[in-house]
């Protein structure tokens, strides 16, 4: 079973006053991958290729869309999380664009 880790975004102020956003980790769970796709889409800039995954991990509170997974090295936006049972899981549902 592969590992996962949930980071949470933070947004902050630079020293130049710019706003950014950055990534503080939230948990590293063990994870079954249960479904991995990928579709093209058509833009406004061209074509591109959406990755979706879907994880299933034990329950954990805090977990939202605003959060993102990393896995295998790759960074996947959290677009959906479906609880499974009354707190026994979650499916976490993640895309990664690429081009």
């Amino acid at each position: 079973m592969p590992s996962i880790q949930i980071e949470h975004r933070t947004d902050a102020v630079n020293d130049y006053g710019t706003p950014t956003t950055t990534w503080r980790p939230f948990a590293s769970v063990r994870a079954e991958r249960i479904d991995q796709t990928t579709e093209e889409f058509m833009r406004s800039f061209g074509a591109s290729d959406e990755e979706a995954v879907v994880f299933r991990i034990r329950h954990l509170d805090g977990i939202s869309n605003a959060d993102r997974v990393l896995w295998r090295g790759e960074a996947f936006n959290i677009t959906q999380v479906t609880p499974i049972g009354r707190r026994k899981g979650l499916d976490l549902r993640c895309t990664r664009l690429t081009e």
